[in-house]
């Protein structure tokens, strides 16, 4: 027997709007957090400030030479932001919904225990995902109370880790693996535990290059809900990494979906590595395969020379209005590079033209 909704109002509310029009997905978290030009102490705050974390800290600790604590450079450690600096993570958050956001993601795209221990914060892994989800979760809330007529929804995001599961990183020895699937699963059911104490809507999986990664955190994301006794909607948001048009794992877009569709999403799709035009005709391929919904959040083209992006706004919108023209898409957003500008190009572009129709396919269960 299925587990019931956590929150039957609040997906009752998604399943509405989805049916109704094409929902927007906000933009890059990274891309704004850059606009800012934060040094290494504004990343640390006052709680890491001396190299540890001071709520760890053992009674009458003296920090000092050979005291044990490891100090470890933050910058660029954007997740800990949410605790060090939320009011940056916080505006962000209010101006994609300012933008027409219908669903923000959480600022957690880099809060496993695998990614965070480069930075030497594992010990963070549960707190970082209950405060992403809850500052996303407060914006939401605050713009919904002002117009209750348009709900919106918290994306809380599980990104694909540094490792791969499926592929060697030594060329010398094919069988080895930097990972496995045990670990993998461990380490999403921890992150996945904190996003819905936080409040997220709905959990996704995303930018995945692997797919053996994306069934350990769908195998943990299950047990979690069988922890709890309920579950959220999933989503699936995979990445092609080059022209070839595979995953770094060598699967297309049609036998990604047909590898994780027994998940039963509330949507696949496609996100990162690429910008809109380049990702066209593997959206087209999801969305006649994939008998769920099909979601697209790219690039803002593909990175110049500097590691910018220059696709505008406007040139994005027009891209992505052919998708929604032509009945690609049901949800919509954007990824790198990305900006409350592109957000409110791209809705503007979209607004009024119908979501994808679910098909029925003839072997659909």
């Amino acid at each position: 027997m299925s587990l019931p909704w956590k929150h039957p109002q609040r997906v009752a509310a998604l399943e509405a709007a989805l049916a109704q029009r094409i929902l927007i997905i906000d933009g890059a978290m990274g891309t704004m957090i850059q606009r800012h030009e934060l040094q290494e102490a504004d990343y640390r705050g006052e709680r890491f400030a001396e190299g540890y974390d001071a709520l760890f800290a053992t009674d009458g600790h003296a920090h000092g030479p050979g005291c044990g604590c490891e100090s470890h450079d933050q910058r660029g450690n954007n997740d800990l932001l949410s605790l060090t600096r939320p009011e940056i993570i916080r505006d962000i958050h209010r101006q994609y919904l300012e933008a027409g956001a219908d669903l923000l993601e959480t600022n957690t795209f880099n809060s496993t225990s695998i990614s965070l221990a480069d930075y030497r914060l594992q010990h963070l892994v549960r707190e970082l995902n209950r405060e992403g989800a809850a500052l996303a979760r407060a914006e939401c809330d605050a713009i919904e109370l002002r117009d209750p007529s348009k709900p919106r929804f918290v994306i809380g995001v599980l990104g694909p880790t540094s490792r791969t599961a499926s592929l060697s990183p030594d060329v010398n020895r094919p069988g080895f693996r930097a990972i496995s699937f045990d670990e993998l699963a461990e380490a999403y059911r921890e992150a996945a535990r904190g996003l819905i104490e936080g409040g997220a809507d709905i959990l996704m999986v995303e930018t995945v290059f692997d797919t053996l990664n994306a069934k350990a955190a769908l195998f943990a994301i299950d047990d979690v809900f069988e922890e709890i006794g309920a579950r959220l909607p999933v989503m699936i948001s995979g990445t092609i990494t080059d022209a070839s048009g595979r995953t770094l794992s060598g699967q297309t877009a049609e036998a990604f979906w047909y590898s994780l569709r027994h998940a039963q999403p509330m949507a696949i799709g496609l996100n990162c590595a690429l910008g809109a035009k380049d990702l066209r005709q593997h959206i087209d391929v999801l969305a006649q395969v994939a008998d769920t919904n099909v979601s697209c959040h790219p690039n803002a083209g593909l990175p110049n020379a500097f590691g910018g992006y220059d696709e505008t706004p406007e040139d994005m919108a027009g891209v992505l209005r052919e998708f929604a023209d032509s009945g690609l898409l049901n949800l919509v957003g954007g990824c790198c590079g990305t900006s409350p500008e592109h957000i409110a190009a791209i809705a503007h572009a979209v607004a009024g033209i119908a979501p994808r129709p679910i098909p029925k396919l003839a072997d659909a269960a």
